[in-house]
């Protein structure tokens, strides 16, 4: 197991799925961590998310905030500093998706997706990069997706468009830090399954959990904690030469040349 002792994590929307799971695998490895959400529903999701890492016998700060939202993540980072006096993983994890083909996708729904997806990577890093800087050391993560790459198969090219984005700005931003001491890099999930897919999926369109499944080489879906271990990984200090990077975590699904 990387070893993350010593090291503060943020994991943005880690109340539930991904998000939750990727906190816990940080929590795993030893780090605290900053459990983020941003509607009222999911605090007690959050606070559950909390009890894991303080079962760990970790730290956890629970800050209820809109990424996508400037003065949200700004205080957000004050708080962090204030509790902790530093931060040192960012996984930048929240995003939204919906289920559109082109043909009756709205302009104002296109909007919504970008602007929650690349928005929140956007602010998260920008109030982040001046933390780490100061420390001479960091590690920002972006959940990106292979979608990003080859494109989505269900339509939904404003989720791809977003996760498209997303890899682009990580590759600038590592070059723009690496000398600070911070690597920028993203994962790259195929499907996996977490409580909301399982709703889509499984009892609205269970042709398409099959297609998922043929297409990977191993023949099932990824689990988040898949996802989450790659995370801790690329928050390790034996990933301090990894920057700039896509790590694909798709069973396969999608190999790039």
């Amino acid at each position: 197991m990387f070893d993350l002792t010593g090291k503060v994590a943020l994991v943005t929307g880690s109340s539930q799925g991904l998000g939750a799971a990727i906190a816990r695998c940080m929590a795993d490895a030893g780090a605290d961590v900053v459990i983020n959400y941003v509607s009222e529903s999911s605090k007690e999701k959050a606070e559950k998310a909390a009890e894991y890492v303080r079962g760990k016998g970790k730290t956890a700060l629970v800050i209820q905030a809109d990424v996508s939202k400037e003065e949200a993540v700004s205080a957000m980072m004050d708080a962090i500093v204030q509790k902790f006096g530093r931060l040192d993983i960012l996984v930048n994890n929240a995003g939204i998706n919906s289920n559109h083909n082109i043909d009756d996708l709205t302009f104002e729904e296109w909007h919504r997706v970008l602007n929650t997806d690349i928005d929140s990577g956007f602010l998260c890093s920008k109030y982040a990069v001046p933390i780490m800087r100061k420390q001479k050391h960091g590690r920002i993560i972006m959940i990106s997706s292979m979608v990003g790459q080859q494109g989505a198969l269900f339509g939904q090219v404003h989720y791809a468009s977003a996760k498209a984005a997303q890899q682009g700005f990580a590759r600038t931003l590592a070059r723009s830090v690496a000398l600070d001491g911070i690597t920028v890099n993203c994962v790259a999930p195929g499907t996996h399954m977490t409580e909301t897919l399982e709703a889509i999926l499984v009892t609205g369109n269970p042709e398409r959990l099959q297609k998922a499944i043929d297409i990977s080489c191993v023949k099932r879906l990824g689990t988040c904690e898949d996802i989450g271990y790659a995370c801790v990984y690329l928050a390790s200090d034996e990933a301090n030469y990894v920057t700039g990077a896509v790590l694909d975590v798709n069973g396969g699904c999608y190999m790039r040349s």
